[in-house]
């Protein structure tokens, strides 16, 4: 792969909140040097690639915490199940370019429309036949009779997006299938939803006992487990019984809140915050969901809560990830770093601290040893350039316009036309 050398950046390591002016150099796929530059380039010799990266802000690639790859302006249910898988795929492979082009260089999974289509869109990227971030793909959600993803009567594979279990044998054998079809990550609807009136969010319908035998079983098979979970019994039997990513968790008590300290540096915890913040300020009234019919679904509620558990949860040091929910009609992929400014506005997170849950939180909840999500030398060169600077207005990460360059595992994956034209390469120069 060479050496790339990014000169003359504002880079933000991620393994502190502050930012150093200097240099990074990439060997291969790692950070070779990171620092003020002046005469250590020289001993690492000539670069193949330099690029200069005067007034950009240089930053570990952001990781989307709660990936629906198959989602592309969702409105209904109906929207999920009706398309052949053929036809998903292509949409679950947009929706990897839309990410990496807005600087999310990994995706960790929730749930898809179809079992495969992540994993096969992940197969893909990791070929290098498609752009995409890194994956860990979703497969269905995991639900039971009568509680959300139960609307469908046909609970077959091929149709999606949910699969319905009742008790620990069964459930056993959904993961094991989703294990058995290469899922990296798998999702249970432990709670309700304000989606569903039948299983609102304060409800827990899934037993300790299925959730536990679900987390047991991907656990041996090297998986992950997650649970959407809003409600505080659902949350609890999910810290209990192992689950590694808690999405969503709006309702909290003080023994919810001690369990989840406890267990921090075992848990990542994604607020999924954008979907209904969006519908609250009015952007999903063309599709029907106007801030009216958002209260009567309760959502002004719901939002309360998740601000004052998050703001409680970023106190105690447990570890949020950005992202979830995207894909929809008014929210469309390749925006989920707006969740950087709903963090700050909503949970009290500086701007740095924010981009802290986007990068080096995620690369931790990824799995990569920690090699993954900070700018640190031997790490992974997973990085993005932005035009201009996210510590003073971090709606600049809110879209893919201001990320002027992206690098996956030493590779540039996006350029813009302004820095490929300051773009050297001073070995082909001096072989003419």
């Amino acid at each position: 792969m060479g050496r790339t050398l990014i000169q003359n950046a504002t880079i933000f390591t991620a393994a502190g909140t502050g930012t150093i002016r200097g240099d990074l150099l990439v060997e291969n796929n790692r950070i070779a040097a990171v620092g003020p530059g002046a005469g250590w380039g020289a001993a690492f010799g000539e670069a193949d690639e330099v690029i200069d990266a005067s007034g950009l802000f240089c930053m570990p690639g952001m990781t989307e915490g709660h990936a629906h790859l198959s989602f592309e302006n969702v409105t209904t249910t109906e929207d999920l199940i009706t398309p052949s898988p053929e036809a998903q795929v292509f949409t679950a492979a947009r929706s990897a370019r839309a990410l990496i082009e807005a600087g999310f260089t990994s995706a960790y999974g929730a749930s898809e429309a179809k079992l495969r289509l992540a994993v096969a869109v992940r197969d893909e990227v990791n070929a290098g036949r498609i752009p995409g971030p890194r994956i860990r793909a979703g497969g269905l959600e995991i639900s039971v009779t009568g509680a959300m993803g139960d609307e469908s009567k046909e609970h077959n594979p091929r149709i999606g997006p949910s699969t319905i279990v009742d008790g620990a044998d069964e459930m056993r054998r959904a993961v094991r299938l989703h294990c058995r079809e290469g899922v990296d990550n798998v999702k249970l609807d432990v709670s309700g939803d304000p989606f569903y009136p039948s299983t609102p969010g304060h409800t827990t319908p899934m037993t300790f006992e299925e959730i536990k035998v679900a987390a047991d079983t991907a656990h041996a098979y090297g998986r992950k487990i997650n649970a959407h979970t809003r409600s505080i019994e659902g949350s609890k039997l999910c810290v209990r019984a192992g689950v590694d990513g808690l999405f969503h968790n709006e309702y909290s008590d003080d023994e919810l809140l001690d369990l989840m300290e406890e267990a921090r540096e075992r848990i990542f915890v994604v607020p999924t915050v954008g979907l209904f913040a969006q519908i609250m300020a009015g952007e999903a009234s063309a599709h029907g969901l106007t801030p009216e019919v958002g209260g009567y679904m309760n959502i002004p509620e719901l939002m309360e809560n998740s601000i004052r558990t998050h703001t409680e949860l970023r106190k105690r040091g447990v570890r949020h990830l950005i992202g979830g929910d995207y894909g929809f009609a008014w929210s469309k992929q390749g925006t989920q770093g707006r969740d950087l400014k709903f963090f700050v506005d909503f949970y009290g997170y500086s701007p740095a601290e924010a981009l802290v849950c986007a990068t080096r939180n995620g690369g931790l909840a990824m799995g990569y040893n920690g090699e993954l999500g900070t700018l640190e030398i031997g790490n992974l060169a997973d990085l993005i350039l932005v035009d201009g600077d996210p510590l003073a207005d971090i709606s600049l990460l809110s879209g893919p316009e201001k990320v002027a360059l992206v690098m996956k595992d030493g590779q540039i994956q996006k350029i813009s036309t302004s820095l490929a034209a300051k773009q050297t390469t001073p070995a082909l120069q001096a072989a003419e």
